[in-house]
């Protein structure tokens, strides 16, 4: 098999390609049944199995995608290898893979640190975001849409340390330092309000309630740009859908 076929394998299928869509089908598999272990706090014989065997198996699938980085994107020159690792999708395939490589901290003491990144084991999930049609629509959502959103979390960022510190300087006595008025006015704008870390003064309250109130707005807006953006996203699919259907039918007609 050439590494041009093996790079059409391994890509999300278009649907045609029955090879592909039947690897698609089978890493899904692989990637629910490494997740099941994560839902148990034993270690069983069989938890240890199947996470050793979809290990190996992302592993297999993480080296054949960078063996065919240059088909991806589309360049065929060695930057194309060098600039694999340090791709989105490719961090999240590795971060899914090292928390299962026990053995390479076996004998150096310095190296169990890497046991820690063990709870980095539910990024196993992500992986699936390649293989579905809709995040990849939420992806170009995102991409789209990066400038405005940048924009609101600016603002949201903005907005959280100025009411930080305000309530900070007109009631210090409730807050122990400024990282816990960071954390009440994170609290309030989500208009989540656990109650932990709260205003006791008149004026302490007045800033409470105008935090509240401004947040609902604040945290309103990224919903409706990405709603928006989503919208405009399926409506440039729906032109592409419609002639492929279209096509079809002539073809089943001759």
């Amino acid at each position: 098999m050439s590494r041009f076929r093996v790079f059409e394998m391994i890509e999300k299928s278009d649907g045609n390609d029955k090879l592909s869509s039947g690897y698609d089908f089978f890493m899904i598999f692989v990637i629910i049944c490494s997740l099941i272990p994560l839902a148990f706090k034993g270690d069983a014989l069989l938890f240890t199995i199947l996470d050793k065997g979809s290990v190996f198996i992302f592993i297999i699938d993480y080296l054949l995608r960078w063996l065919t980085a240059d088909y991806k994107f589309r360049k065929h020159s060695v930057l194309s290898f060098i600039r694999y690792p340090f791709s989105p999708m490719a961090i999240i395939d590795l971060i899914s893979i090292l928390p299962s490589l026990s053995f390479i901290n076996g004998g150096f003491k310095v190296l169990r640190v890497l046991r820690m990144i063990r709870a980095l084991r539910v990024f196993r999930v992500f992986k699936a975001l390649r293989y579905s049609r809709t995040f990849e629509i939420i992806g170009n959502v995102l991409r789209s849409s990066k400038r405005s959103l940048l924009a609101v979390c600016t603002l949201a960022g903005g907005y959280i340390l100025i009411s930080a510190l305000v309530v900070f300087n007109v009631e210090p006595d409730s807050f122990e330092n400024f990282f816990d008025a960071v954390y009440w006015a994170t609290v309030s704008l989500t208009t989540v309000g656990y109650g932990d870390i709260y205003p006791v003064s008149t004026m302490g309250r007045i800033i409470t309630m105008v935090s509240s109130v401004f947040g609902i707005a604040i945290v309103a807006l990224p919903a409706g740009i990405i709603t928006a953006g989503y919208m405009n996203e399926i409506n440039k699919r729906i032109p592409d859908d419609t002639s492929d259907e279209s096509e079809a039918q002539k073809s089943e007609k001759i």
